[in-house]
């Protein structure tokens, strides 16, 4: 996909990756960016900067994405590339409190749901479109004492699949970004689970935006900022048991456990 003369909307737009990706995709000349995030004053300095368009939203509330949808389609244009990037790391643990568990879901794999639910069919009518979903390498290899987040991740990943198993024939193509560690506020701690997924270093999320750019123009389904993760994969399926029982030495090690 070339993002020259798009519209473009990213959610969890105020800081870290969404941040990025619309700054860099600011330099790609596209039609408009639309610039989405639950905190008003963030998402407006990005616009500001950027010369393009503010907007709030609820992500994990579907009246609030299906009014960003309708703002967006009947105030500036057809969406033509909608990046579902909001998300939270919350519920570390299974005792976690059972409302971090529900917002876990509600943001980090509802919020793709409903963009897809009330954008498809519009973009299906006009011949096509694009949902990039941002994921994680947590959702194909899961997450040290990232209990709703390696749960939820590997969710959205099952759900960018179906979509694009069930839609690619009507022009819809779908990317699902699964970086490691990337150095945003989320990764501003020294909890196990940022240390096990800064394993392998820590991307600048500017990098990661360059990435993104190339593995759109060539359509790929997975981006994987990382380039082990694919290694990490193969191992998984290659040997499921071996592989959970090095995740567990790692996670002993991350903790301290003997």
């Amino acid at each position: 996909m070339e993002l020259n003369d798009k519209i473009i909307v990213i959610t969890g737009a105020g800081s870290g990756i969404g941040r990025a990706l619309a700054h860099r995709f600011s330099a790609e000349k596209p039609k408009h960016i639309v610039a989405v995030d639950i905190n008003a004053a963030p998402v407006q300095a990005v616009a500001d900067e950027l010369k393009c368009t503010a907007m709030t939203a609820d992500v994990s509330k579907e009246q609030h994405i299906a009014t960003l949808i309708e703002r967006v389609e009947d105030g500036i244009g057809p969406i033509d590339l909608f990046c579902s990037n909001a998300g939270v790391g919350l519920a570390p643990a299974i005792d976690s409190p059972n409302e971090q568990w529900q917002a876990s879901w509600d943001i980090n794999v509802m919020s793709h749901v409903y963009a897809a639910r009330h954008l498809l069919p519009r973009m299906i009518a006009r011949g096509g479109g694009y949902f990039l979903n941002t994921a994680s390498a947590a959702g194909l290899l899961n997450q040290i004492d990232g209990a709703a987040y390696g749960v939820t991740k590997h969710a959205a990943v099952g759900f960018g699949e179906w979509l694009a198993i069930h839609h690619a024939h009507q022009g819809i193509k779908v990317s699902m970004l699964c970086p490691q560690a990337v150095r945003t506020a989320m990764t501003d701690n020294d909890e196990p689970s940022t240390r096990a997924a800064a394993n392998d270093g820590m991307m600048e999320p500017e990098q990661l935006a360059d990435i993104v750019v190339a593995k759109l123009h060539e359509e790929s389904f997975l981006i994987l900022p990382h380039a082990e993760v694919l290694q990490y994969m193969q191992r998984k399926t290659a040997d499921y048991d071996r592989w959970i029982g090095g995740m567990n030495r790692l996670m002993k090690r991350i903790r301290g456990v003997e």
